[in-house]
């Protein structure tokens, strides 16, 4: 990140680190000037400037355990979406062991899709508890965001979520819907899942594009 980083940015982020590292109240005040400081482009996938600088300015506080789950949740609490989108993303960063659980919660139970992508990283993979990791992933694909968005998912998915996403694909089939494409490994990993009722709408959906195709051609 550093590199991305225009020398007055770098001058101010090396100084705000110090001064974190000195007193741990100071990133009440640094952390929400990062976006203006730094600047907020993205510098790959899954972080910006101001994301990372933040991330910078929460590693170097001088706490651990308790009290540091209690300040990053205090920023996390009295932030802006980008700020509270950094605390999520530094989860895994920082040791606090399952203590920001409630941070990657409050982000689920939201609809800010931002939100909810940045607290399913290697945090909540990690450390959020399977029925609560496969609502998760179910309400993602409510919300249309790509599971490749999952940290995890090849890991954790199991005959459980599979179940639960074939059940999904059946209603979307049954209403006349399409289904996502990314949920079909997942299903496919666990055939037995898909009961014969399903693959029959299946059958019949294929059926239907591809009599669809040959009007359209004909």
């Amino acid at each position: 990140m550093i590199a991305v980083l225009d020398p007055t940015a770098r001058t101010w982020l090396d100084e705000s680190v110090a001064k974190v590292t000195a007193d741990a109240v100071a990133v009440r005040r640094l952390f929400p000037a990062a976006r203006r400081r730094c600047g907020h482009d993205r510098i790959d996938p899954y972080w910006t400037v101001d994301e990372a600088a933040r991330a910078v300015l929460l590693t170097a506080l001088p706490l651990r355990g308790q009290a540091l789950a209690d300040e990053v949740t205090r920023l996390h609490r009295h932030g802006d979406p980008a700020e509270q989108r950094a605390v999520l993303r530094a989860l895994p960063l920082l040791d606090l062991d399952g203590l920001a659980l409630p941070l990657v919660r409050e982000a689920l139970r939201g609809n800010d899709t931002t939100l909810i992508e940045a607290a399913l990283g290697p945090y909540a993979a990690a450390h959020l508890p399977d029925a609560e990791f496969r609502q998760a992933v179910l309400k993602c694909v409510f919300c249309e965001i790509p599971l490749d968005r999952v940290t995890g998912l090849d890991s954790r998915a199991d005959r459980e979520l599979a179940r639960m996403l074939a059940d999904f694909a059946h209603e979307r089939i049954v209403a006349g819907r399409d289904v996502p494409e990314d949920i079909v490994p997942v299903v496919r990993a666990f055939p037995d899942v898909v009961g014969a009722e399903l693959k029959h709408a299946l059958t019949d959906r294929t059926t239907d594009r591809l009599a669809d195709v040959l009007k359209e051609e004909g």
